[in-house]
């Protein structure tokens, strides 16, 4: 129980305890004025009723500023709650994005991976044609030496 709750209720329980041990003296008779007339009532019976309307207008005073209160919150967790879906979506945007952008980048490098291995493969090709042409060309010189008759 929290404090304030048991705060309360320890005096509501005095205040009763008073009241019933005093209730003659509440219940007495008095003469009350009103400025314009007066009126013979228990003053204890008076004051109680106004400390009850008292007590009625707090409360109620309270249950709606609570109540106000929490509409303002449920106003602001929703507000709130549309804020966190509009920055999870912007969020997956941009991981689609991404994804696309590293697609793209992969695509480009497979392309540029394939133009340099034809490159490549090309200037093998080349370099085999040359050693080709030129152990001919030793191999006929190597054949024109050795065959003295064709020298």
């Amino acid at each position: 129980m929290r404090f304030r709750t048991m705060l309360a209720t320890v005096v509501a329980v005095a205040l009763t305890a008073f009241i019933i041990v005093n209730w003659r003296v509440f219940a007495a008779p008095a003469k009350l004025s009103f400025l314009v007339s007066s009126v013979d009532a228990p003053i204890g019976m008076v004051m109680l009723a106004l400390f009850a309307l008292g007590i009625l207008a707090l409360s109620s005073y309270l249950g709606v500023w609570q109540g106000t209160l929490l509409t303002e919150f449920r106003r602001q967790a929703k507000e709130l709650q549309a804020q966190r879906t509009l920055a999870e979506s912007a969020e997956a945007s941009r991981f689609t994005e991404l994804g696309a952008l590293v697609r793209e980048e992969i695509a480009g490098s497979n392309k540029r991976f394939e133009a340099a291995l034809e490159a490549l493969r090309g200037e093998l090709r080349a370099t085999e044609n040359s050693l080709a042409a030129t152990l001919g060309e030793m191999d006929d010189r190597y054949r024109r030496m050795s065959d003295p008759k064709v020298g």
